[in-house]
């Protein structure tokens, strides 16, 4: 576990995947900002690896994630993602292992462990409560817990809500430093409301922001929501 920047509970993700890049995911990021600031909430923005210099020099407070880095030392690997290129180009971590983009657990291993090495924090998706338990073991800063179902497409029922602690006690058991963000079927705000009342300490979106009719606003709905979740229950 990388023991360098830490990350204060609520906090949330916005992952553009392939969706925005260039002029377009600077002006979300630098709204996400602003959010931040707002709110107090951290925001990791998780950009094409091509925008983490253009998104990291120009926001203040927004944690810029890679999509995905390999496990590879310096040198050969054309095509890879190295760890020491995303850390030098600006990123303050990395997320693994979404659904888009799945790794083996032996290589999730070895990636968070290059990921201490160089000084990023680890983000990891797990699909399952005990996909959680085990990639807890293998002592990420963050473990992202979300059904594949659910991304995109999906609506949490009262049976995911209750998920939430069930899988933060298995990840906790580990380690209670570790944080836990449960995602997935997020759409507006009152997703984020109920997601947090729940137990979660940071939740993100994907289509539910960039999809809606105004991203910006719907940005705010849901980082607003986050803050009066938080402190209702904290």
């Amino acid at each position: 576990m990388y023991s360098g920047l830490k990350i204060k509970p609520p906090f949330f993700e916005i992952g553009p995947k392939a969706y925005l890049y260039g002029a377009a995911a600077l002006k979300l990021a630098q709204h996400a900002d602003r959010m931040s600031r707002k709110y107090d909430v951290r925001i990791i923005f998780t950009p094409q690896c091509v925008d983490i210099p253009l998104i990291a020099q120009n926001t203040q407070d927004l944690l810029v994630f890679a999509q995905h880095m390999d496990a590879i030392p310096v040198g050969r690997g054309i095509g890879t993602v190295l760890p020491e290129a995303i850390k030098e180009a600006g990123a303050q971590g990395v997320l693994l292992n979404h659904a888009e983009k799945k790794l083996g657990m032996a290589e999730i291993e070895r990636t968070i462990a290059r990921a201490d090495e160089v000084g990023l924090i680890s983000m990891v998706c797990a699909d399952t409560p005990q996909d959680a338990l085990e990639i807890a073991r293998m002592k990420p800063n963050i473990v992202l817990a979300e059904s594949p179902n659910l991304i995109g497409v999906g609506v949490r029922d009262e049976a995911a809500q209750l998920e939430i602690a069930a899988t933060n006690a298995l990840v906790w058991g580990v380690d209670p430093d570790i944080l836990v963000l449960h995602g997935a079927g997020i759409k507006n705000g009152k997703d984020i409301y109920d997601i947090v009342r729940h137990g979660a300490q940071g939740s993100g979106s994907t289509s539910g922001i960039i999809l809606a009719d105004d991203p910006f606003q719907m940005l705010e709905e849901m980082i607003s929501a986050m803050r009066m979740a938080w402190d209702e229950t904290h």
